[in-house]
């Protein structure tokens, strides 16, 4: 069994300035790390990423359409409907955004939040493909957009780790320690809004100005907040979706339905609210669940995870019709190359077949093609007369079915 995903990993220089190894023993998942311009690129860093004018075309060129924008004004997102409306003739769509309506709120001191631009734009769909393969987690990418001395949310917490990037601008961040350590999506901040604003009066852990260049990363539960200072802000949050201890409870759960013991019904007539009887039941419940639990195998929970966590995580985008163009013309000297970003995992059966898991499909071939599919997904750039099997028409059937299976696209 071989599981991997295809994209080189050059993206996280660009964000901190330590090592990767040293980024992982001391700073991940643990405490905060600012980078500044001068030692990561400059102050135009992350300026080929987005900027003001990439904005304004996004929101008044593109179609775009709520959820991906979001607006807030003094800590609280305002009603999708102060700011969308009709698309006008041919594009009947009641919630598309309004450029001039956007243009007054931001005005007024509203700061505009532009979501999940790893899916709409096209080099941070290139950055968070480069940035997910080399963390081996699932991004997300937003946009703040803040008006000179403003503030667009109060004192919070994330749940999930964030890097914070800044592009135009400057801004004023004042970071405290957590009031929840490693806090899961279900224990999101608002349920803890006293200790929180009591931890913000405090002295902060970090109080820095990020100015454009400068990159800061956030560990999930550190609390923080942000203000422009005298002009505009525009910056990127990428944030990153963990993998929790909870999650392998969470699917051992799951799998521990199969057990006929954990299924059972509490006795008749069962009192709830009796310490005693639920003690009784307790016990027998714990026994038996640590019995089942030896009898679980890695390889069920990695099966698991490996559904959870995948669907996250989309590869890089193909081109459909010249996709699938390349596929009717090819040739065995066309070259292709696995998809960047493709999670897959190649199992050999007892059929005399090897199955081919991606997010989206299984794929079945012959055995004999095992070589030729390790060959051809390993990231490189492959000829397609050079693949080991038989001849060239067993290469091209087998080629032609991974590219309009969307596992592999030309080089």
């Amino acid at each position: 069994m071989t599981t991997t995903q295809n994209r080189p990993a050059t993206a996280l220089p660009r964000v901190i300035t330590v090592a990767p190894d040293e980024f992982a023993a001391t700073h991940w998942g643990r405490e905060p790390l600012l980078s500044r311009a001068a030692d990561i690129g400059g102050p135009d860093g992350f300026t080929d990423l987005l900027s003001s004018a990439a904005v304004d075309e996004l929101l008044s060129r593109r179609g775009l359409r709520t959820p991906f924008l979001r607006v807030a004004q003094q800590g609280k997102v305002l009603p999708g409907g102060r700011y969308t409306g009709g698309g006008g003739v041919g594009a009947e769509i009641s919630d598309q955004v309004l450029d001039e309506q956007v243009m007054r709120l931001y005005a007024e001191g509203a700061t505009l939040v532009l979501q999940g631009l790893h899916r709409l734009w096209p080099p941070l769909i290139e950055f968070a493909g480069r940035l997910g393969t080399e963390l081996n987690r699932p991004l997300q990418i937003n946009a703040y957009l803040t008006p000179p001395s403003s503030q667009g949310f109060s004192t919070h917490y994330d749940t999930h780790d964030v890097f914070v990037l800044q592009v135009e601008g400057t801004k004023h961040w004042c970071i405290h320690p957590p009031v929840l350590p490693d806090p899961l999506e279900k224990q999101a901040w608002g349920g803890r809004a006293d200790e929180v604003a009591a931890t913000a009066q405090g002295e902060p852990a970090l109080d820095v100005v990020l100015s454009p260049g400068d990159a800061l990363y956030l560990p999930r539960g550190w609390l923080h907040s942000a203000r422009a200072q005298g002009g505009r802000s525009l910056h990127l949050t990428v944030g990153i979706r963990g993998l929790t201890r909870y999650a392998l409870v969470e699917e051992l759960l799951t799998l521990a339905m199969a057990d006929p013991r954990l299924r059972a019904s509490l006795p008749y007539g069962f009192d709830p609210t009796d310490p005693e009887a639920v003690d009784g039941e307790l016990t027998e419940t714990v026994d038996a669940l640590r019995s089942w639990l030896t009898t679980v195998e890695p390889a069920q929970i990695a099966d698991r995870l490996r559904r959870r966590s995948w669907p996250a995580a989309r590869p890089a985008p193909i081109s459909p019709l010249a996709q699938l163009d390349f596929a009717d013309a090819l040739a065995p000297a066309g070259m292709v190359t696995a998809r960047p970003g493709l999670r897959w995992r190649l199992d050999r059966e007892n059929d005399g077949q090897v199955t081919l898991h991606s997010p989206q499909r299984t794929l079945t071939f012959p055995d004999f093609c095992e070589p030729a599919l390790r060959l051809v997904l390993d990231g490189e750039s492959h000829r397609v007369g050079d693949l080991p099997l038989e001849d060239d028409a067993d290469r091209l059937v087998l080629v032609r079915r991974l590219l309009t299976e969307g596992v592999l696209v030309p080089a």
